[in-house]
C-alpha cells in the first residue's frame, strides 16, 4: 500500500514490458533457438548412451552446453537480423522484426549479439574444448558463410545455410564425447539435419516466392521456378533414406519408423508434380517437414534408452 492506494498485485507486467519482451524474442528468433536446442539435447543424449555415460551425473555439463548453445544461436540470429535490416522491410514475414520497426537500434542489436556470442562460447568451452570449437564453426557458418556471403549471391544459399543448421547436434555430442569416438553417430545427426533443411526451406520459399523476388534473394523457386524446386525437394528427401542406418545401434524398429516417415514425405513430394495448387502443396510439405523433424528426434531419444 502506498499513499492510500492499493497496489494491484495481479498485474505483473505492463503492456510496454510485454511488447519489449515480444520484440526481444523476435530479435533472437526464439523459435529457431528452441528447435535447435532440441537437436543439441538429442546429440548429448545419444552421446551419453553411446559412451555409457550417466546423464544425471553430468547436470553441470548439460547446463553449460544447453545454455551456451542457446546464447550462440540467439546471438547469431540477432546478427542475422542486424545484417538483413535493409531487405526485411520488403518481406511480409520479416517486416515486423524489431530491427525493421526501430524498436531495437542497430548499436543495441550489435551489443546484444556480440555479448550473447561471447557468453555462449565461454559456456561451450567450459563444457569441452570441442564443443566450443564446433560452436565457433556454427557461428561463422551462419553469420559469415550464409548471411554475409551466400544468401544474396547464390541460388545454393539454402544448401550453404544448411551447414550451420546441422551443427547444434554435433555441439551436443562433442560436449559429452569431445573426441567424437563414436563419430558415426555424430555424422548421422549432422547429415540428417543437413538433408532435412533444403526440402523444408524450399517449401517455405515457394510460399514466399514473390517476397524473395522483391528482395532480390536468389531462392531456388525465384530463379529456377516451382517445377525445378519440386525436383530438388524430391532428391533431398531421397538422400534421407540411407541415413537412419548410420544409427543402426538404435535398433531395427527405429530404422523402420524413420523409413516410413521418409516414404510418407516422398509420397507427398511426388504429389507435387500433379498438384493443382502449388502453394497449398507447399504448405503441406512445410508442415510435414516440421513433424518429421520432431518425430525423428523424439524417436532417437526414446530408442537410445533401450540400446
Amino acid at each position: 500500500m502506498s499513499n492510500g492506494q492499493i497496489v494491484d498485485s495481479t498485474r505483473k507486467t505492463s503492456p510496454e514490458t510485454d511488447s519489449i519482451i515480444k520484440d526481444f524474442l523476435a530479435l533472437i528468433k526464439i523459435g529457431i533457438v528452441n528447435s535447435n536446442l532440441v537437436t543439441t539435447f538429442t546429440g548429448m543424449w545419444l552421446a551419453f548412451q553411446f559412451t555409457g555415460g550417466h546423464f544425471l551425473l553430468h547436470l553441470d555439463l548439460i547446463a553449460f552446453t544447453m545454455i551456451g548453445a542457446a546464447f550462440i544461436i540467439a546471438g547469431s540470429a540477432s546478427m542475422n537480423n542486424l545484417l538483413d535490416r535493409d531487405i526485411d522491410p520488403i518481406m511480409k514475414r520479416t517486416s515486423k522484426r524489431p530491427t525493421v520497426t526501430g524498436r531495437f537500434k542497430p548499436n543495441v542489436v550489435l551489443a546484444i549479439s556480440l555479448s550473447s556470442l561471447f557468453v555462449g562460447e565461454i559456456l561451450l568451452f567450459t563444457a569441452s574444448f570441442a564443443a566450443g570449437m564446433w560452436g565457433l564453426f556454427g557461428i561463422l557458418a551462419y553469420v559469415v558463410l550464409y548471411t554475409i556471403w551466400a544468401k544474396r549471391r547464390f541460388v545454393s544459399n539454402t544448401v550453404i545455410g544448411s551447414i550451420s543448421g546441422a551443427i547444434p547436434p554435433v555441439i551436443g555430442w562433442a560436449a559429452v564425447d569431445p573426441s567424437l569416438s563414436f563419430g558415426e553417430g555424430a555424422v548421422a545427426l549432422f547429415l540428417i539435419m543437413f538433408a532435412w533443411q533444403p526440402p523444408h526451406f524450399y517449401a517455405l520459399a515457394m510460399k514466399r516466392k514473390n517476397e524473395y523476388g522483391a528482395a532480390n534473394i536468389p531462392m531456388l523457386p525465384v530463379v529456377k521456378g516451382f517445377k525445378r524446386t519440386k525436383v530438388s525437394i524430391l532428391l533431398w528427401i531421397l538422400l534421407l533414406f540411407p541415413l537412419p542406418f548410420l544409427l543402426r545401434d538404435l535398433g531395427i524398429a527405429f530404422i523402420t519408423l524413420v523409413t516410413l516417415l521418409n516414404f510418407g514425405w516422398l509420397f507427398l513430394a511426388f504429389q507435387g508434380f500433379k498438384a493443382n495448387d502449388d502453394i497449398k502443396w507447399a504448405n503441406k510439405m512445410f508442415f510435414y517437414s516440421l513433424n518429421y523433424l520432431t518425430i525423428t528426434f523424439v524417436l532417437m531419444i526414446i530408442f537410445a534408452i533401450f540400446m
